[in-house]
């Protein structure tokens, strides 16, 4: 943890804040999802996850969500939070063409159905953004 004196809702307030810069409804629905069954779980993805990982200074949101989208790439089975981080992607400035990119690059690396699989799932994301065809 960053700050070892900041409290439990500190830490939550300063996820959210960095979840509200990235995701739309999508990332948000998430932790709605979790809140019935697995509530720690939600609080632990927006605290840990957000407020005190991705809130490093060391990387800049674009460069996150790259890092991202090839780790669930690479480790399959990972369609749904793929279609999330793909649209986090576009919401802090990424191209399409670029998320294409990290596909194309991931297939070296994972293979021809991982990165399949990561096409999908950014065709769904696009149609739903009206971004088809890509140039």
């Amino acid at each position: 943890m960053p700050n070892n004196a900041a409290t439990r809702a500190e830490r939550f307030a300063s996820g959210m804040a960095a979840l509200d810069s990235i995701h739309d409804d999508a990332g948000h629905g998430v932790i709605e999802s979790l809140a019935d069954i697995a509530p720690e779980l939600g609080h632990q993805i927006v605290a840990w996850g957000y407020g005190d990982i991705l809130s490093r200074p060391g990387l800049e949101p674009q460069q996150r969500q790259l890092v991202t989208l090839g780790i669930l790439t690479g480790m399959g089975g990972s369609d749904a939070q793929l279609e999330v981080h793909i649209g986090a992607s576009l919401n802090v400035g990424l191209t399409p063409q670029q998320i294409i990119e990290v596909f194309l690059q991931s297939a070296v690396y994972c293979g021809f159905p991982r990165a399949l699989n990561a096409v999908a799932a950014a065709r769904k994301v696009f149609a739903e953004r009206g971004l088809l065809p890509l140039d």
